[in-house]
């Protein structure tokens, strides 16, 4: 699974020469789409979401309020269902120091009105004047965490901000230990369980999702959840509102663990063909992205809905 936004080291200090502050307003994510950009649909997949489950409707992807013809990444859906964030960005070949100073790519978010998704806006999580690029959100009542590289810092870090007056405000450096290797994560509803994935010694092979307790308010050492894991990598997992179930990715596919009598059963296949990213709202309706590809070459991604049947 390819992830737009993560890299593995990115000095923004030195990309600040190449920053001019400008006055005019940024752009929106329509125009800063490159004009040989292709608009991929069902009809041109050359590889679609092949649906493995019962449970589930066919995928469809999402209106073009949401999908354009560039790059939507990372859903993430609140439990109640009505609010998406994702990660955009116009051009996904292009590299993350381009990417930082090209004034649209980041973090969106779109609320649902009636059946109909808002325009997204961007979420602007740093300074003004100062660069930042931002991925990876998960979000926890008011609270947000964030994988960013920004001006001043050195490699990718993770961040927390407070929604406060409707706005997210208050960014700083999350209380994670730097030795766990922290990676693309999903906070359980109390607050006191860490899934995460990571490439950490004890592994069973390439990503592993570990889990982390907070005890006494601090993260304990991370555990393999060796129920899940593969000799293959296991990343980007989520939990379902309800807690018992255990989504994420693995081999260009998205893959359902069901929590019983406290543990985590053997995984099953949900959505395969580069499929990933999951996330689910208290319907159970699940959201994933998935990556066109032609031969080779990446041509987008858009976000995918398949609904739960009831």
């Amino acid at each position: 699974m390819r992830t737009v936004f993560l890299m593995a080291s990115l000095t923004l200090v030195l990309a600040c020469s190449l920053f001019q502050q400008t006055s005019t307003p940024p752009p929106s994510r329509q125009s800063a789409i490159p004009p040989f950009a292709v608009k991929m649909s069902p009809a041109t997949d050359e590889h679609s979401p092949q649906l493995h489950s019962s449970d589930y409707e066919n995928p469809v992807p999402l209106p073009a309020s949401i999908n354009t013809a560039g790059a939507e990444d990372s859903p993430f859906i609140t439990p109640d269902g009505k609010t998406l964030y994702f990660f955009f960005t116009p051009d996904p070949n292009l590299p993350p120091e381009k990417q930082v100073i090209d004034g649209v790519t980041g973090l969106y978010v779109s609320s649902k009105d009636g059946d109909q998704w808002t325009e997204p806006q961007r979420l602007i999580l740093q300074e003004p004047g100062k660069l930042a690029l931002d991925g990876c959100e998960f979000i926890l009542g008011d609270l947000m965490y964030f994988c960013t590289v920004r001006e001043g810092l050195t490699g990718v870090h993770w961040f927390t901000a407070h929604r406060i007056d409707g706005l997210w405000q208050d960014w700083k450096i999350a209380d994670f230990n730097p030795a766990y290797d922290v990676g693309e994560l999903h906070i359980n509803a109390s607050g006191d369980e860490l899934y995460f994935h990571a490439d950490r010694p004890g592994g069973q092979g390439g990503l592993d999702i570990w889990l982390s307790r907070k005890v006494d308010g601090e993260w304990q050492t991370p555990v393999n959840l060796s129920a899940v894991n593969s000799p293959s990598s296991e990343g980007w997992p989520a939990l379902s509102p309800d807690g018992n179930e255990l989504w994420f990715t693995r081999d260009f596919g998205v893959w359902r663990s069901r929590r019983v009598s406290g543990d985590w059963g053997a995984p099953e296949l949900i959505v395969s063909s580069l499929a990933g990213e999951p996330s689910l709202d208290q319907f159970g309706n699940l959201y994933f992205v998935h990556h066109f590809y032609s031969g080779e070459k990446l041509i987008e991604a858009d976000i995918y809905l398949a609904r739960k049947k009831h």
